[in-house]
């Protein structure tokens, strides 16, 4: 397989890994699980990535999501430069923030009162302590291969059994912080109700369900409506708050993320990422009653210098405005993420190769895996040897998929049928080429 010049991203990477712990801000972008150098980028421009050795990549990451419009997109870049000449950040209110969290609660059905954060992380970690506080309990349920982010609580891994409290996935986290939070399947309603029987028969209770109403975080599964619905009767049966995280399919699966598919309300929803519009955002919001409980206004301790930062502000202000006023996006969207799986599945099927995909508006995944994904167990089913093999055969095209057979893609509007066509011509010759040599 021919590869790019890289030497510039080869020395770059070397060089960040003498003051960077593993080079990388982030660990999958250390490129560990499909080998090889990761780029450096030097920017971005439409739905191309461009990297220190000048090598141009069709990007299906887009910042993990936000990217709706494409790198570097005019509107959105204006609005940020606007405010950030009046100044980066004040520490104090602005109508900005008014005026996005106004953009997000006329959408989203549910949500009266939102509260920023800088990120989803943040904004996980504060709606579980919220619930906890309304719920007066202190166990909580989560789901095998959901992703929250990395506060303590969260980063737990499935004991002898899925519905059982879990135990720290990470050094550094102590087993304390995670006696509390349970592992169930994702998809099984049984699994959720293990878990609550086995918190009630220790005197505790669950105080909140979260979970991924679409999972993009062990590749894109999205709930069962069947399993959401279950859910949801059976978190007001019990009176526990259930949190939808939508740090990843707010407004990025739909104009309302989960919501257009299942008609779901959670009690508190999480957003991140695509509200920012590329800037560090997250939030999360409820109903009256639940965001009472938040500082100043109750006793739920909350806070961030940089939460409702101008800059950031701006930036997701101009995207969901922009989304808003584009008419046929979604649609488009999903047509060129039906064009991009369809065509690799029937590339796949041409070579024998077996390959799940699946969809949700601007988001897709695709596993080599004999059967359908419906939860994390299934996802480790999936050849991850044969996604290393493609993923480096597409970079080497200049195709800039996730770097990982556990995450999932996004389609933004700067692409369009021909783009996509070409990237599959490309799939055609990389896949033929590992099943003629192997690699």
């Amino acid at each position: 397989m021919e590869s790019l010049d890289n030497l510039n991203s080869i020395n770059d990477f070397n060089e960040a890994k003498q003051v960077i712990a593993g080079g990388v801000n982030s660990p999958v972008r250390a490129f560990k699980s499909v080998g090889g150098t990761p780029p450096f980028i030097r920017e971005g421009k439409g739905a191309y990535l461009i990297d220190e050795d000048g090598n141009r990549y069709i990007d299906f990451v887009q910042s993990w999501g936000p990217l709706i419009f494409g790198h570097c997109d005019k509107e959105i870049e204006a609005a940020i430069i606007e405010t950030a000449q009046k100044g980066l950040s004040f520490g104090a209110p602005t109508t900005l923030e008014t005026a996005l969290a106004k953009e997000i609660i006329v959408t989203y059905e549910g949500i009266d009162k939102l509260r920023f954060v800088s990120s989803g992380t943040e904004a996980t970690m504060s709606a579980i302590r919220l619930a906890r506080a309304w719920s007066k309990k202190d166990d909580i349920i989560k789901f095998e291969g959901c992703y929250h982010g990395h506060s303590d609580s969260l980063l737990v891994q499935a004991g002898s059994g899925l519905a059982t409290f879990g135990s720290p996935s990470s050094p550094g986290v102590p087993q304390d912080f995670t006696q509390h939070t349970l592992v169930a399947q994702y998809n099984d309603l049984e699994s959720v109700k293990e878990c609550i029987a086995q918190s009630e028969a220790k005197g505790r209770g669950i105080a909140c369900v979260i979970l991924e109403p679409i999972a993009g975080n062990m590749g894109l599964v999205p709930s069962k409506k069947e399993f959401l619905q279950g859910l949801r009767q059976l978190c007001d049966e019990k009176q526990i708050v259930l949190i939808l995280d939508e740090v990843m399919s707010g407004f990025r699966a739909s104009l309302r993320g989960s919501q257009s598919f299942y008609e779901i309300r959670g009690d508190l929803v999480t957003f991140g990422k695509v509200i920012g519009g590329g800037m560090p955002v997250g939030a999360f919001g409820g109903n009256d009653d639940i965001m009472a409980l938040l500082s100043p206004d109750g006793a739920v301790y909350q806070a961030g210098t940089l939460s409702g930062n101008p800059v950031a502000m701006s930036a997701g202000l101009a995207s969901l405005r922009k989304i808003k006023h584009t008419k046929g996006l979604y649609e488009k969207l999903e047509s060129l993420a039906m064009q991009l799986t369809e065509g690799l599945k029937a590339i796949c099927q041409s070579h024998k190769i077996t390959l799940q995909t699946c969809v949700r508006g601007s988001m897709f995944g695709f596993f080599f895996n004999d059967k359908e994904v419906m939860n994390f167990q299934d996802a480790l089913k999936s050849d991850t040897q044969m996604f290393a093999k493609f993923h480096q055969g597409m970079l080497n095209k200049g195709v800039y998929f996730a770097c990982s057979q556990f995450e999932t893609g996004f389609i933004c509007d700067a692409m369009d049928e021909a783009m996509i066509q070409s990237v599959l011509e490309r799939a055609e010759d990389v896949l033929g080429g590992i099943v003629r040599y192997g690699k």
